[in-house]
């Protein structure tokens, strides 16, 4: 990444590993194989990871969970699923998130995938198999799992290359799943309406597929490097190897240090204290808080939507149903509008709170209209048109985030991001979904959701307000300094910009 801007002035070059030249001619490490060999198994890596990523979102049946549970194989009531087995899922995955975000890079990745897998296989089972309200529980609690280990995917393929592939390997990583998702959700829809297959048929076909994944997760490479803690161990041992050479040259005049290790020493106190300096950073601060507050009730939208469309449309009484279709079209748009945010060009410190104003006051015209309508065409597309919105601020977010930060703050922030607006999501489900709280039906349920975007639209409009009021001004101030002659010179030895600013995305942060 880029200069942090938050008063360390570390860059990329402080922070990434390193490149494969310098470890082919590492003396420490020794002679190493020829580098076209590794670049070879390098790729082969990257590209069984991504055939991983598009195996395991195979579930043809997932679009279709929501009817099957209403239908009378298994017999739910509405209620029961809306307010006692759909919350199990926000609690599930705010229990595991943080273990798991700690355990990822400690156990080199590639264990969480294994249990990502073998939660994907417990999922189909107990829907196939499972009839009690428990067993429908414990699905959405592993559910919750398969959620919170999606962060071991993203960056296992972190470690498989060297710092200059990132971005490249990112983008391989992230296609392969959308397609994977896209080619599940259309591949359940045929399946459904031109081949009559029913839901116990599509959850078999999806739970062979993830068994297929779990074997794929099997034979996954181990990665040759983690990205924070084996390196910090391998930082200590060099620092103690160095220790040794010198005793070695001179026993008595380099007495054996004595070693004292401090938790104020190690990484993850050092990035904690960056934290603070990073939410003074405007750009960052409102980035983070859209992070937090915006998934929170996408989310939310995302595990009750189909809940809504069964109540509007209910498939126990209509043949088609078209949940697959509307899936598979929802995240067609989701990755065009992704893509298309990479070529948007404009100030963004000056236009952000005004974009995510816009936007977000469109979700919630659409929520108003889900809420609303009798039409399961019109909650199918705005549906649509609102993960389609969403998913094109999700690069914008993330770029100006990452971009001012290094690789290691970075991944803290996107952590702390997630889990806070987890908490959130988590919050606003015992209050008014949990029938221990409100217990509140569904439409009911995306009124509170408008509501919520709408409170949100007017946070971010009365923001966007001062900030351009505020940039009207310092032109203005500027234009009238212009105007007047200078009286006298500058004092020799000053400088007209101070050395201790550094612009961090358009905003200068005084070290």
């Amino acid at each position: 990444m880029v200069d942090t801007g938050v008063g360390g002035g570390d860059t990329e070059e402080n922070h990434r590993e390193p490149r494969d030249h310098d470890r082919d001619h590492d003396p420490e490490n020794g002679p190493t194989a020829a580098p076209a060999k590794a670049s070879h198994r390098q790729m082969w890596s990257v590209v069984f990871l991504c055939l991983y990523g598009f195996i395991v979102q195979l579930k043809p049946g997932e679009p279709f969970i929501t009817p099957l549970l209403l239908s009378p194989e298994k017999n739910f009531t509405r209620q029961q699923v809306t307010n006692e087995i759909s919350p199990v899922l926000s609690y599930s995955y705010m229990a595991v998130l943080v273990p798991v975000f700690l355990l990822t890079d400690f156990l080199c990745y590639k264990p969480l995938l294994v249990l990502q897998s073998l939660s994907h296989v417990a999922i189909w089972l107990l829907l196939l198999l499972g009839t009690t309200l428990l067993q429908m529980q414990f699905m959405e609690f592993f559910y919750g799992i398969t959620m919170a280990t999606r962060v071991a995917y993203s960056s296992y393929i972190f470690s498989l290359v060297a710092p200059a592939l990132y971005q490249r390997v990112a983008s391989y990583s992230r296609s392969s799943v959308l397609m994977g998702v896209f080619i599940s959700s259309v591949l359940g829809q045929l399946c459904l309406s031109l081949g009559g297959v029913s839901y116990a048929m599509l959850s078999t076909i999806s739970l062979g597929f993830v068994s297929l994944g779990f074997l794929l997760s099997l034979c996954l490479p181990w990665p040759e490097r983690s990205l924070f803690f084996n390196r910090a161990r391998r930082q200590d041992e060099r620092a103690e190897a160095t220790q040794c050479e010198l005793v070695k040259m001179d026993p008595n005049g380099f007495p054996s240090p004595t070693v004292t290790p401090s938790w104020r020493s190690s990484l993850f106190f050092q990035m904690v204290k960056e934290l603070r300096n990073v939410v003074q950073i405007p750009n960052l601060r409102l980035w983070s808080l859209w992070w937090v507050f915006n998934s929170a009730g996408y989310y939310l939208v995302l595990f009750y939507v189909h809940i809504l469309w069964n109540k509007v449309y209910p498939s126990t009484e209509n043949k088609h149903v078209y949940n697959g279709a509307v899936e598979a079209a929802s995240t067609l748009l989701g990755a065009i509008t992704s893509f298309g945010a990479g070529f948007v060009k404009i100030q963004w410190n000056l236009w952000s709170e005004l974009v995510i104003g816009v936007i977000t006051a469109l979700q919630a015209g659409l929520l108003l209209l889900m809420g609303t309508t009798d039409s399961i065409w019109v909650c199918y597309v705005s549906y649509t048109l609102f993960k389609g919105l969403y998913q094109f601020l999700v690069p914008i977010a993330t770029f100006q985030i990452a971009s001012s930060l290094t690789k290691e703050l970075c991944a803290l922030v996107f952590g702390v991001n997630t889990f806070l607006g987890t908490i959130l999501k988590t919050i606003i489900t015992i209050i008014i979904v949990d029938k221990r709280g409100l217990g509140l039906s569904v439409h009911s349920q995306f009124s509170v959701y408008f509501f919520y975007f709408a409170v949100l639209t007017v946070i971010y409009l009365g923001s966007a307000a001062t900030v351009l009021i505020r940039h009207c001004r310092v032109r203005r101030g500027n234009a009238t300094s212009t105007e007047k002659p200078a009286k006298e010179l500058c004092p020799l030895g000053t400088s007209v910009s101070e050395p201790d600013q550094h612009p961090v995305n358009g905003v200068s942060v005084k070290r």
